[in-house]
């Protein structure tokens, strides 16, 4: 019964409206372009179902079970949304509690291209100031002299590596900015994170990270990213220079 009143666009979107504020009857008609008999009608069905609470004032509410629904159908619009992505790109190798909260997403902008996605983030690397944490499996040496550069000046740069890349790879200087880098077997998704912005790539159904991926400037997107990178940070090993990894 609860689905079936949430797959209603309109019921759907007066949540999404009281959400916001405490508004009446006429407000959400106006708001969403609504004849008020049918306000009406969808209101009692929300409320019914103890999505929303009418309030001495005649203001109508979201309640607390609202406010979980929504959460549940942010993420199931925004995975539909990009549906051809998910397609193609597997969240299950993430970790469960990850996976649970795709729907913080939603705020991101969707780059299909790869060429786009490595344009982007060098622009992320130019402007950050303050952090750059980055997973990936491969390093890209075109902004390596930039991020040597803005480390000497106090940035913090964090890296998790995939263990293939670790055992290749040798400090020379102009790798010198990796002072705080780990390792892992297989790196689940890639994702670049400064202070104003942040990238997140999966990985594909055929195992590869194709650096097609979404990129988000507020709040709970970047939040998402960094919860992303602390989970495998305290998950990765050390990594040193020129040891040898077996």
């Amino acid at each position: 019964k609860l689905l079936f009143e949430l797959a209603s666009n309109r019921r759907a979107s007066i949540l999404f409206e009281v959400k916001k504020e405490n508004l009446k009857m006429q407000q959400i008609a106006t708001a969403l372009d609504m004849t008020v008999t049918e306000t009406y009608r969808h209101l009692q069905r929300l409320a019914e179902t103890d999505l929303i609470e009418k309030k001495p004032d005649g203001t109508y509410a979201i309640t607390s079970l609202g406010n979980l629904a929504i959460g549940y159908l942010s993420s199931f619009n925004f995975i539909f949304k990009n549906k051809q992505y998910f397609l193609e790109h597997n969240p299950n190798y993430l970790p469960y509690e990850l996976v649970n909260r795709l729907g913080e997403l939603s705020s991101g902008e969707l780059c299909t291209s790869v060429l786009a996605s490595f344009n982007r983030v060098r622009k992320m690397v130019f402007e950050a100031e303050k952090f750059i944490w980055v997973i990936a499996d491969q390093i890209d040496s075109s902004h390596v002299d930039t991020t040597n550069e803005k480390v000497s000046k106090g940035l913090q740069f964090k890296f998790i590596m995939q263990k293939d890349l670790a055992k290749s790879i040798k400090i020379t200087p102009e790798f010198e900015h990796l002072k705080q880098k780990k390792y892992l077997e297989n790196i689940c998704a890639a994702t670049l994170i400064n202070e104003k912005e942040a990238f997140v790539a999966l990985r594909g159904t055929n195992g590869l990270i194709d650096y097609s991926g979404f990129f988000g400037t507020d709040e709970k997107f970047r939040k998402y990213c960094q919860d992303l990178f602390a989970y495998y940070w305290e998950k990765a090993e050390h990594w040193y220079p020129n040891i040898q990894i077996t």
